[in-house]
């Protein structure tokens, strides 16, 4: 048997530990929870890649030596539960239906129920939570919704303890507010009003290895502009280079990712920020931050001319918004547009064009803008990215 560390934890306190714990990915998977000899306490096991020092709240309790026991009752295949909750025919007759993915956020899932089996979203939910034994809350999402295009996510089924609800879920199980752990930094977000994509974190990361070629290439930190910055996963990668990023513009038109960001920017800098959203402002020397409309920072001339990185994540309106975000770019030397644009195959080469029309020349030695797919979008679309290293232009030069 393997010796392997437990926290020992009041039975009260399980479900808001198990929490905490998945902030952090520390769950030793494999391994199951199991009762104290006084049967006041649960022995949770917790992997070899939790800290030494564990931060508060975990550090409360005491850690435990103790033979791990290998979880042998949890089938993780949610196909085995579906069938056994609907029958191998009815899977079998809507195969092509099922959602073929999901995604969690902290303990969280969000999962996408095709038309054609949402009778069956109960059935679904309670296949996840089976294969899933640590997810608090499923979320069915049901699309985008108006112009800040936030999430329809709906709670089709929850967990406290050992028991699971489908309907009449308690209202403390259906928050959705939580924090990521990502590229090592906690991420405050909340899907319901300000989504950001998860599956995107090797993305981000391409982000920050374009950011330091760019950081060498004008030997000096960054001025970055995010001016769709959301909850700021990009930033937050970003930041955690030192010496990598200067200054700062965050905008985004959802007031109410703004107000995340702030309090995630108050964690990152460690400098105050303000408790709600404010329209843009200049808050520090090196952070312009607020809710803004992207289309008309260019309007404001202490912001033009000042960025050598810009991310353009707004992938639906990207071509359309490109023309009025291009003179917020500092053409004083190289600079760099990062961007996502989601299109039809079939029109690839098309917006390539379209891309490569609407930009400044592109600097001596780099590559032509191109849409590069990372994946699908729909049954026709593609999520695609693009990077243009835009040439300094003299006129612009002190």
């Amino acid at each position: 048997m393997k010796v392997m560390r437990h926290l020992l934890v009041p039975n009260k306190k399980v479900q808001s530990t198990l929490a905490e714990i998945a902030k952090y990915d520390w769950l030793s998977k494999g391994y199951r929870i199991f009762s104290s000899e006084d049967e006041n306490h649960r022995l949770i096991p917790i992997s070899v890649s939790a800290d030494a020092n564990l931060p508060a709240p975990l550090s409360d309790f005491k850690i435990i030596y103790s033979e791990g026991k290998p979880n042998e009752v949890i089938d993780t295949d949610w196909w085995n539960h579906l069938k056994n909750l609907v029958g191998e025919k009815i899977v079998t007759q809507n195969q092509k239906y099922w959602p073929s993915s999901h995604e969690f956020f902290g303990d969280m899932m969000i999962v996408k129920i095709d038309e054609n089996v949402e009778q069956y979203a109960t059935e679904i939910a309670h296949a996840k939570l089976l294969s899933h034994p640590f997810i608090r809350l499923v979320l069915s999402d049901d699309g985008v919704m108006g112009e800040l295009r936030i999430r329809d996510l709906k709670a089709i089924g929850a967990r406290k303890d050992s028991e699971l609800y489908f309907v009449n879920i308690p209202l403390e199980l259906t928050h959705t507010k939580v924090s990521i752990k990502e590229s090592g930094r906690q991420i405050t977000c909340d899907p319901k009003v300000a989504y950001y994509s998860t599956k995107l974190q090797t993305e981000r990361l391409e982000t920050l290895r374009f950011a330091k070629e760019l950081r060498k290439e004008i030997n000096r930190p960054l001025a970055v502009c995010d001016p769709f910055c959301g909850v700021g996963p990009a930033l937050s990668t970003l930041i955690a280079e030192e010496n990598l990023v200067g200054k700062i513009l965050a905008s985004d038109l959802n007031k109410s990712a703004i107000k995340l960001l702030f309090e995630n920017l108050q964690r990152w800098d460690k400098r105050d920020y303000p408790d709600e959203s404010v329209s843009i402002e200049q808050l520090y020397e090196d952070r312009i931050v607020g809710y803004a409309d992207a289309t008309k920072l260019c309007e404001n001339m202490e912001y033009t001319g000042k960025w050598d990185l810009m991310l353009v994540n707004l992938p639906h309106r990207t071509i359309e918004f490109l023309p009025k975000l291009i003179p917020l770019i500092n053409r004083s030397n190289i600079s760099l547009i990062r961007g996502r644009v989601i299109v039809a195959e079939s029109e690839i080469t098309l917006v390539n064009k379209k891309i490569n029309d609407i930009l400044p020349p592109i600097a001596a030695g780099k590559p032509k803008p191109e849409l590069i797919i990372k994946r699908d979008y729909s049954s026709s679309l593609r999520l695609c990215s693009f990077e243009a290293w835009i040439a300094e232009d003299n006129k612009y030069q002190d």
